[in-house]
């Protein structure tokens, strides 16, 4: 395998956060945080972790994991605070069609559960619900064709719409 330079941080990786930031808070519109304050939390974990990425794929990987972890931190924080009450709820557009929405931590729960089940079914999931994600360029970022991951995605949906629906 061929050895791919790294890809600092810089203005273009802002800019693709940016663009991810946006795509996940237009569909998932009671999310309290604004594209640009999801991008800062996001950017100072990657400088905290040298943010170097081995190339688009790999930053897409590590983005929609570090967008999951900011917003489940901060429903977290927020629960918290209120001893329960007000949990960060997202939709979930095109995954449960009965259930227009969850609990952000209860989702987090469920992709944990699901990648201790399949790792690549919790992958896929990870990436079509944080990153936004199309079945093309999961297939390209996994090296899998897009009909496995279509095949898994289905299935990785249905999981979670049942896991999630109770």
């Amino acid at each position: 395998m061929a050895e791919r330079a790294t890809v600092p941080i810089d203005e273009e990786v802002y800019g693709a956060l940016r663009v991810l930031a946006r795509r996940f808070l237009r569909r998932h519109a009671s999310e309290t945080l604004n594209p640009t304050g999801l991008v800062h939390e996001v950017w100072v974990r990657f400088a905290r972790n040298g943010g170097r990425f081995a190339d688009r794929e790999h930053f897409s990987a590590v983005a929609a994991l570090a967008m999951r972890q900011v917003l489940v931190d901060r429903s977290r924080r927020r629960g918290a605070a209120r001893r329960g009450g007000g949990w960060d709820r997202v939709t979930l557009a095109g995954l449960v069609d009965d259930a227009p929405s969850v609990d952000l931590l209860a989702l987090d729960r469920a992709l944990d559960q699901l990648e201790s089940l399949d790792p690549r079914q919790a992958q896929i999931a990870q990436l079509r619900l944080f990153a936004g994600a199309t079945v093309g360029e999961i297939a390209h970022a996994l090296e899998l064709s897009e009909s496995s991951v279509e095949k898994d995605w289905r299935r990785a949906r249905a999981w979670l719409g049942a896991t999630l629906s109770g």
